[in-house]
């Protein structure tokens, strides 16, 4: 997963529960311009700590995987 599409995630996850990026910023202990940079992808250096804060608001976990040559189902169905 790259940033941007973490970035994407976050932004389903957030106006899912009609937060505005400040509601959120003020639930997880962060400012909005970090939840701002995560949505647009923008931010390399955020501490794990803090992605991990904002997941697990949306009841959500970081996983593993080893990465694979092969293209997984969401990327042949988005080549179509």
């Amino acid at each position: 997963m790259t940033y941007l599409e973490l970035g994407v995630e976050l932004v389903a996850l957030r106006k899912s529960k009609s937060l505005s990026q400040q509601a959120l910023a003020d639930a997880v202990g962060v400012s909005r311009a970090t939840i701002n940079a995560l949505e647009k992808g923008r931010s390399i250096d955020i501490g794990i700590r803090k992605v991990i804060k904002i997941l697990e608001y949306f009841d959500q976990e970081l996983c593993f995987k080893q990465k694979t040559h092969f293209p997984t189902f969401d990327e042949l169905k988005n080549e179509q």
